[in-house]
């Protein structure tokens, strides 16, 4: 059987003329500015305008460009080698949802490549409508105007799968194995965040991000580990998930302790590892005065996570259902946004 995998992740811009443009497909998605098209294109371009100047800053900080896009070719290559091994006639493809290469030229490209199946994959652990939703839902759409008949199959989210969770916890023992003598340490686990607008209408994200970070806490197996849950990058006005990281930090540092930072929700370094939380967030440390300041690595190409990814891939090639860590639905029944027996199964 010829097997396709497409990865699923959010892109970024690839030079500073292109933030702007960037912006603009980002705010675009209906999912997340949920207002009719016609109101939504004006509005998506006006926000895209007021913010690309604060944005080109951000990637100017780290020369320029995301870095996005080779981080998760990388993965993919590793991924594609894994599977390789297993014996499958195997190419991994990557798809961005806010810049290229975006769904529509891949899926003339996996279409071209003739696969018998095409497994959906997305580089989001936790689901949440506005990224796994968002992405299939483009998908689909283009993988129909391609003229794509491979049978699809899907993985929906893996918030404790044995291998990230693995890589997870193997970064916070290297971190914790960093300690300075004498200092007490709190562990913030940091994920991206989301309006609470988004979570009260039943996504499951904030449910699953503390199923990972419980998983994470047990593998690391210390008894009174000092910890807290966190949500970083908020924009706009609306009420979003709480408690801020920036907050927690402040707090740590009025309590003068050290801080272990763990980004949670991403897989790869970007803007808001390598600009957030190493510059903004470190120097904000400094200043609360905490007494110190470690960021864990996100897992990238980490072997555990690469084989956790690859045997989601292998269950989902046997199932004619949407997969996850728990093998099928794992969200309790309030979360009526589920990627698994919701709108995007």
């Amino acid at each position: 059987m010829r097997l396709a995998v497409v990865l699923f992740n959010l892109g970024g811009p690839d030079s500073l003329d292109n933030v702007e443009p960037f912006l603009r497909n980002l705010f675009s998605d209906a999912a997340i500015l949920p207002f009719p098209f016609w109101i939504r294109k004006p509005l998506a371009w006006a926000i895209a305008r007021r913010r690309a100047p604060v944005a080109r800053e951000i990637y100017r900080r780290i020369g320029g460009r995301s870095p996005i896009l080779d981080e998760t070719l990388a993965q993919a290559a590793a991924l594609e080698s894994m599977l390789r091994e297993g014996g499958r006639d195997t190419k991994v493809f990557v798809a961005m949802r806010a810049w290229g290469p975006m769904s529509e030229e891949v899926a003339r490209a996996v279409a071209d490549f003739g696969p018998d199946m095409a497994v959906l994959l997305p580089l989001y652990p936790q689901y949440s409508v506005t990224t796994t939703g968002s992405a299939i839902r483009a998908w689909r759409e283009a993988a129909a105007r391609a003229g794509l008949s491979a049978v699809e199959r899907r993985i929906c989210c893996y918030p404790w799968e044995r291998g990230f969770i693995n890589a997870v916890g193997a970064g916070v023992c290297a971190a914790l194995g960093k300690r300075r003598a004498g200092t007490e340490y709190r562990i913030l686990f940091s994920a991206h965040g989301l309006p609470q607008r988004t979570i009260a209408a039943g996504d499951p994200y904030q449910w699953q991000i503390e199923r990972t970070v419980e998983a994470v806490v047990a593998e690391i197996g210390i008894e009174n580990l000092d910890w807290r849950i966190c949500y970083q990058s908020r924009v706009g006005s609306l009420k979003w998930l709480e408690p801020a990281t920036d907050v927690e930090i402040r707090r740590a540092g009025a309590e003068g302790k050290g801080l272990i930072v763990v980004p949670v929700a991403f897989v790869s370094e970007h803007s808001e590892t390598l600009v957030e939380l190493d510059m903004d967030y470190a120097k904000l440390a400094l200043e609360s005065g905490a007494a110190d300041y470690i960021r864990v690595a996100t897992v990238r190409t980490d072997e555990p996570f690469i084989r956790g990814l690859a045997e989601l891939v292998q269950k989902a090639v046997v199932s004619e259902r949407a997969v996850s860590c728990g093998g099928g639905r794992i969200c309790p029944a309030l979360f009526r946004q589920c990627g698994i027996g919701g709108s995007a199964a």
